[in-house]
């Protein structure tokens, strides 16, 4: 008889719940857990198939009907920013981003206080604490970093004030943007863009083939803006495929 290695993660199905993309769809999630010595290789392996880590859980979708949700990574070596794109450069030209460990602030929570209220403030994470916050950034058993972008501050000659914020993993063939969020009083900025491009460089310049950006999902306007980064490749039941 074979046996299970003690350390084999174990996966589990959460109840069905509403989908926060698509409406008068219920949502289902498989997940493990991303914990000791073995997060960093299960990470690698879980996000090649589909995976998104929060926290120390990895998850995927696993709805009974539905398979709009799909798993994005865009090709770093093939890309090429479009006018549009080299426009959002050239406006967050004054941005600096500092790639400092995973260390909450206070200033990080205030800029991510006032994203969440602008900008999501009827979803799952618009009661989230200081505390919470804490632990989403804290809590990682992977190799994360946070991106600060950083804005001359007009009012105070040689300071800086934080403009925006992403959490990314280091994976052994990319980069995944976890969880990024930036000042709502700046839409000129095109600031959700500005880091997608900023980390497709970033990659670029590492060596490394992708960045992830997460699930792609046809219908919601949410999601809508992931397509417009290629050639990227989405994961279907045929594996990666390549699109644009």
């Amino acid at each position: 008889m074979t046996r299970e290695p003690r350390d084999a993660p174990q996966f589990y199905l959460t109840a069905p719940s509403p989908c926060p993309y698509l409406p008068d769809r219920q949502e289902r999630k498989v997940f493990t857990h991303l914990i000791g010595g073995r997060a960093v290789g299960l990470n690698d392996q879980l996000t090649l198939s589909g995976f998104r880590r929060s926290q120390t859980i990895a998850y995927r979708p696993a709805c009974e009907r539905c398979r709009a949700c799909v798993s994005v990574r865009v090709k770093v070596n093939d890309f090429r920013p479009t006018r549009t794109f080299r426009r959002v450069m050239e406006q967050n030209a004054d941005l600096a981003g500092l790639v400092g460990r995973t260390e909450p602030t206070s200033e990080q929570y205030s800029l991510f206080r006032r994203y969440l209220d602008a900008r999501h403030g009827e979803g799952g994470m618009a009661d989230m604490t200081v505390l919470d916050y804490s632990m989403m950034i804290e809590d990682s058993h992977v190799e994360s970093r946070l991106v600060e972008y950083r804005a001359p501050d007009l009012n105070a000659p040689g300071e800086t004030q934080l403009t925006a914020a992403c959490l990314t993993d280091l994976l052994a063939d990319g980069l995944s943007m976890v969880y990024s969020f930036y000042a709502p009083d700046q839409p000129r900025r095109s600031l959700g863009t500005f880091m997608i491009l900023d980390h497709i460089e970033r990659a670029r310049r590492l060596g490394l083939p992708h960045v992830y950006l997460g699930y792609w999902v046809e219908g919601s306007q949410k999601m809508a803006y992931k397509a417009r980064f290629l050639p990227q490749e989405r994961l279907g039941m045929n594996g990666w495929e390549r699109v644009g």
